[in-house]
């Protein structure tokens, strides 16, 4: 039976290749597109709820992992960005 630690091994390695095959290439596309003065759609929206959901279903896992807090907090730092920039550009239209 796998303790608890090779089952959150097994979840970090699951989390990340997420995290570099699609969130962080569309966490870029995002910052670009709100960077460029550009609205947030539906569906970005709803991936960041999504991308939102997922960190706090994970909680956890971090306090289990402290050693990861400081990536995480670089994730969130640039989704914050994202939607603060977002924000804004629907108050200047």
């Amino acid at each position: 039976m796998m303790d608890q630690s090779e089952k959150d091994a097994g979840t970090i390695a699951a989390l990340m290749l997420r995290f570099e095959g699609t969130r962080l290439p569309r966490a870029k596309r995002l910052l670009d597109k709100v960077n460029g003065g550009e609205l947030l759609s539906d569906s970005d929206i709803r991936f960041l709820k999504r991308v939102n959901q997922d960190s706090r279903a994970n909680q956890a896992l971090l306090k289990r992992n402290p050693e990861f807090l400081h990536f995480v907090s670089g994730f969130i730092d640039l989704y914050t960005e994202i939607i603060n920039k977002g924000i804004e550009n629907e108050k200047a239209r």
